[in-house]
């Protein structure tokens, strides 16, 4: 297992573990936080599942989620990973899939491309893989402009669980 902690300059990125869940759990309540994630805010009993799969992913595929925390204070932000979730779609992920969320309170302050940034630098030097894709609603602007501002280009729309998407595409910049 790998296990692999990021410091930029305001922010540290851990592995999602258990002395997370409770953190966690009160952002996944938040419909501002979850609107287009899941369109609902989860239960306690659904955030525990999506952290046992977080813990899961690092032991098994050695990535996966970080929890995002302020250096300074330790305030936890939210989440930014490196995934394969298997995702049942047309087209089907064939690279290493980006996800992130930022507390709707930490949100327009930069915290969320800076753990992104670095997210993406340590896959595109660890993965090996010619590019990384991520999903985002067509309504869910500050993602999309987060996408398109570290390099991520649209190549297809589909459904995923009932919902339209768009899917991206961002070349490794590794050598």
């Amino acid at each position: 297992m790998t296990e692999t902690t990021l410091t930029t300059e305001r922010l540290i990125l851990t592995p999602a573990g258990l002395d997370d869940f409770t953190e966690i759990a009160a952002l996944w309540k938040d419909e501002a936080f979850t609107q287009f994630i899941m369109g609902r805010a989860l239960s306690d009993e659904e955030v525990w599942f999506r952290l046992l799969r977080d813990i899961g992913h690092w032991t098994a595929l050695g990535h996966g989620n970080w929890s995002i925390r302020l250096r300074h204070g330790g305030a936890y932000l939210g989440s930014v990973g490196v995934l394969n979730y298997r995702r049942e779609m047309t087209p089907a992920f064939d690279a290493p899939e980006l996800g992130w969320g930022v507390d709707p309170a930490y949100q327009g302050q930069g915290y969320a491309a800076e753990a992104l940034t670095a997210a993406l630098a340590w896959a595109d030097q660890t993965r090996g893989a010619a590019r990384t894709v991520c999903m985002i609603a067509p309504d869910n602007l500050p993602s999309l402009k987060l996408a398109a501002r570290v390099g991520y280009r649209p190549y297809a729309e589909t459904t995923y669980n009932g919902h339209g998407v768009r899917l991206f595409e961002r070349p490794c910049t590794a050598p």
